[in-house]
């Protein structure tokens, strides 16, 4: 009877140990999943950004002269194909671990099969020997007691069920193994397909740093044209938010002087106020939704690369050049849709004739500008929601490419955008 409880308690034991090995091994592999799925799309975003920079990097090519598009474009291109490189390389990384972390259970799957048959043999050995010693009826006859007995029983049925269950593990791990070394197979594949595209990359890398030093070089010594070129764009760029400023003013002192009105109790009584807007329980509704999307609004274009940072900064190729920009600018392809960020109102559109039309909405304390429209779709007081197409963007001042200048503003503070809009 001994002999036949201890094979009992093994198996027992045996079968909590596979449970907890299964799960650790399941809960591991989950996290290099979830790890190698972030890395992949990752890896998607940087490959789709490439591919669209690279794209109005051959349209301006195409169409201009050496120019800061040009370089700028390079510059983003450059970046980009760096963070690839980067994503690849963690990639490699991830699947490098994950392909040990399988080698190393296919070989604790080979260990298990080989205890399991050698424990399967000893039990099977030791059932024969003793099958005239004590049979099962013998086994439950000479108990004590009939509490005896059921325990008696019930570690009988447990003991057979055990020794079925595990010839049956015994195909299943057979199964499991083939299945593994298949799956390593695989992974040797893959590895070997993301080295190819790193390889790829790096050449891909050198050539356009290549061609950015070559296109610095253009430009250095047309340094006094393109630095005359920015200033102009600058002071045209002041003479539009000026303007923008103006609408905004007039627009609030409008709306101020309609609410005085309504309230006749009030009217007369103070003076509306053309900087600060009085804003009604809806517009601050508007306002705080507004606030709490930072960093997740959709962008206005669907597809384009920001060319230009918001603030203050020496321009990165034409270093006797101050930068001061209250947005971005995205260059986009043409016939780009322009789409309003959030839920809103439009305050004002303008006409700034070469430097295109203007459309300025409204979100309760917020208001976003786009610059650079040559066709609007909407009309002042124009209630528009999140995504709505507003126009299409047209071509910049004096070149052939297309370019949308984009402003968030808190009042008349502005935000930088970048800390606003939703990572591609």
């Amino acid at each position: 009877m001994q002999p036949n409880f201890v094979i009992a308690i093994s198996f027992l034991m045996n079968t909590f140990k596979c449970i907890f090995f299964a799960v650790y091994t399941l809960l591991t592999l989950h996290c290099y999943a979830q790890t190698s799925e972030q890395l992949k799309a990752n890896k998607k975003k940087l490959e789709s950004e490439i591919a669209d920079t690279k794209r109005l990097l051959q349209e301006t090519q195409k169409k201009e002269n050496t120019s800061l598009q040009q370089i700028s474009l390079l510059r983003k291109q450059i970046n980009n194909r760096e963070k690839l490189i980067t994503e690849l390389n963690k990639q490699i990384y991830d699947f490098e671990i994950e392909l040990d972390l399988n080698v190393k259970l296919s070989k604790n799957l080979d260990k298990k099969l080989e205890y399991m048959k050698a424990d399967y043999e000893r039990v099977v050995y030791l059932a024969f020997k003793n099958r005239r010693v004590i049979d099962k009826i013998t086994f439950l006859l000479s108990a004590d007691n009939f509490s005896q007995m059921y325990r008696r029983l019930k570690l009988y049925t447990i003991f057979s069920e055990n020794v079925k269950h595990q010839a049956a593990e015994i195909k299943r791990m057979q199964q499991e193994i083939a299945n593994k070394n298949a799956e390593i197979l695989s992974l040797k594949e893959v590895k070997l397909q993301l080295l190819e595209s790193k390889e790829i990359e790096i050449k891909s890398l050198e050539k356009d740093k290549t061609e950015k030093a070559k296109t610095l070089d253009e430009l250095k010594k047309k340094e006094k044209q393109l630095a005359n070129e920015l200033l102009a764009k600058q002071s045209k760029q002041k003479e539009i938010e000026a303007a923008i400023k103006k609408a905004i003013e007039e627009e609030i002192l409008a709306a101020n002087k309609r609410k005085a009105e309504q309230n006749k109790e009030t009217a007369g009584t103070k003076k509306p106020s053309s900087t600060v807007l009085e804003y009604t329980p809806e517009e601050r509704i508007t306002g705080t939704s507004f606030a709490n999307n930072q960093s997740k609004l959709p962008w206005p274009v669907v597809k384009g690369t920001t060319i230009t940072n918001f603030g203050k900064y020496r321009n990165p190729d034409v270093p006797s050049v101050m930068m001061e920009s209250k947005g971005i600018d995205i260059l986009v392809e043409p016939n780009t849709q322009v789409r309003s960020v959030f839920d809103g109102v439009v305050y004002g559109i303008l006409d700034m004739g070469s430097a295109g039309k203007v459309v300025i909405i409204r979100h309760g304390e917020y208001i976003t500008v786009y610059q650079g429209l040559s066709t609007v779709s909407v009309k002042k007081d124009d209630k528009v929601t999140i995504k709505q197409n507003i126009g299409t963007v047209g071509k910049t001042m004096g070149r052939s490419t297309y370019e949308l200048h984009f402003e968030i503003l808190k009042e008349f503070t502005h935000l930088d955008p970048q800390t606003w809009l939703s990572q591609k």
